[in-house]
């Protein structure tokens, strides 16, 4: 069998499905950007004491924080009454989580952490940022708690405790922040030591939670006249019929929201890949290419946003490498096989945060077998196609191209080179006349390594003449 064919058939095949699935990797990327949930503010009233809200949902990422800041010093500026964080989250990146900390202790403006709605969550990383509030509520249903700090292992159960070094620090740094803001810091750490739980309702008891209340508009009615603690002076909260003003995500908060999320980022990276692989086998296509360079360029930037293992980075890499190699150089699966393996288990031990949840570790890995499963498949397609191509009957000699369409590219005059079943070959006019660049041409017959051809609209003036000497 002709290897050139069977090379040419094959990127023809790789290259229609790594479109489509560029394509479908493209969408999914853009509806998970689109699709948020955007909070209706409420009219504001002239006069009336000023706060400002924002929602702090879904897992805490570098976007989350960035929000945070930019809502803290907006407060500052506008001289407001009260911030308060709207908290339903699960958990999320600890760099993330350690400066929102931070920046909730550093505001000149009281910060009311508020777990809401009914049946929310404040759980890992959340109970930190509960914590750090100057005054802490929950509505009824709600729960806190749960920060003991995990990582993924590689039995069954897909998880375990992360080193004692890693449980100790966080756990005298949660227990510093309750006892920093007035709350019990034993209590506190045994979030991080034992996994504790609380409902709003045990949270109140305990001290947790400052106060309960179904929704914003009661809390801040409650909490009117309360006298909190900040930065050693003691001040008078004034949120009685207040104006409320929520503080929407801005489009670079977005954008990095996004791209911190291990999930996206990882994503972003694999279209990267593959867009500069179809990019570089399709030469002057440009789309693929400057997408593929987009997409890594953000991936590689949000992979800098959460703590990685180096060894998934290796593995990762290991395996991106073997993928392009199959694609450049097919071996039938062999490097493929390989690659899609190192990409798995890449996947799996990439992110190290010892704030997310165990259930979303244990869907960061259902997705790094998921993608190993559509890979294979791929895999399977492309070399099933292999497969079917080596039964056809070999085409050598001088009849491989006979009667093919081809395009010339370098002048013949007479001789030049054409392009032919997208390969490149040197090619003579068979009565010596000069053919101009982009001429539409037929192969009559190849003599050794040069096509004679002659030109596709010369086919209604008859059959030539004797075919002369090739030089």
């Amino acid at each position: 069998m002709n290897r050139n064919l069977h090379l040419t058939l094959y990127h023809t095949l790789y290259h229609k499905h790594a479109r489509r699935a560029l394509a479908i990797l493209l969408l999914a990327s853009l509806l998970v950007f689109f699709i948020t949930p955007v909070q209706a503010q409420e009219e504001p009233a002239p006069g009336a004491p000023l706060v400002l809200t924002l929602d702090v949902s879904g897992m805490i990422t570098a976007g989350t924080k960035a929000h945070i800041q930019r809502a803290v010093e907006e407060a500052n500026a506008r001289n407001a009454d009260a911030l308060v964080l709207l908290l339903d989250t699960p958990g999320g990146l600890v760099d993330a989580t350690l400066d929102i900390i931070s920046s909730l202790s550093a505001s000149e403006v009281p910060v009311i952490t508020f777990v809401t709605p009914q049946g929310a969550i404040a759980a890992s990383a959340g109970a930190f940022i509960l914590l750090g509030g100057h005054v802490t509520a929950m509505s009824p249903g709600t729960t806190t708690g749960a920060a003991m700090p995990v990582t993924l292992s590689p039995d069954e159960e897909g998880t375990q405790v992360a080193d004692d070094k890693t449980v100790l620090f966080l756990a005298g740094h949660i227990r510093s922040i309750a006892e920093t803001n007035g709350r019990p810091g034993d209590i506190a750490e045994r979030f991080v030591t034992e996994n504790l739980t609380l409902s709003s309702r045990e949270a109140l008891e305990l001290g947790v939670a400052d106060y309960i209340e179904p929704n914003l508009t009661a809390l801040l009615e409650t909490i009117h006249g309360t006298r909190v603690e900040l930065h050693g002076e003691t001040m008078t909260l004034n949120t009685r019929n207040a104006r409320v003003e929520g503080l929407e995500r801005s489009l670079t908060e977005r954008i990095t929201h996004l791209i911190s999320n291990p999930q996206i980022t990882f994503v972003l990276l694999l279209v990267g890949v593959y867009g500069l692989i179809i990019g570089l086998n399709n030469p002057a296509t440009f789309v693929p290419e400057v997408l593929g360079a987009i997409c890594l360029v953000l991936a590689l930037f949000g992979l800098g946003m959460f703590e990685i293992n180096l060894f998934a980075v290796i593995m990762i890499v290991l395996g991106i490498g073997l993928l392009v190699a199959e694609a450049l150089t097919p071996t039938y699966g062999v490097l493929g096989t390989g690659g899609v393996l190192s990409l798995v288990v890449g996947i799996i031990y990439l992110p190290v945060e010892p704030l997310v949840t165990s259930r979303w570790l244990v869907q960061f890995r259902l997705m790094a077998i998921g993608v190993g499963v559509v890979s294979s498949i791929f895999l399977v397609i492309l070399l099933a196609g292999i497969a079917r191509l080596r039964k056809l009957p070999a085409r050598q000699g001088s009849n491989e191209f006979a009667q093919a369409i081809g395009t010339v590219t370098d002048d013949l005059n007479p001789e030049g080179y054409i392009l032919v079943q997208g390969e490149l070959w040197r090619a003579i006019s068979i009565d010596h006349t000069p053919l101009s660049k982009g001429t539409q041409v037929r192969v009559v017959e190849r003599n050794q390594m040069v096509c004679q051809v002659k030109p596709v609209d010369a086919d209604e003036s008859g059959p030539p003449g004797p075919s002369p000497a090739v030089k």
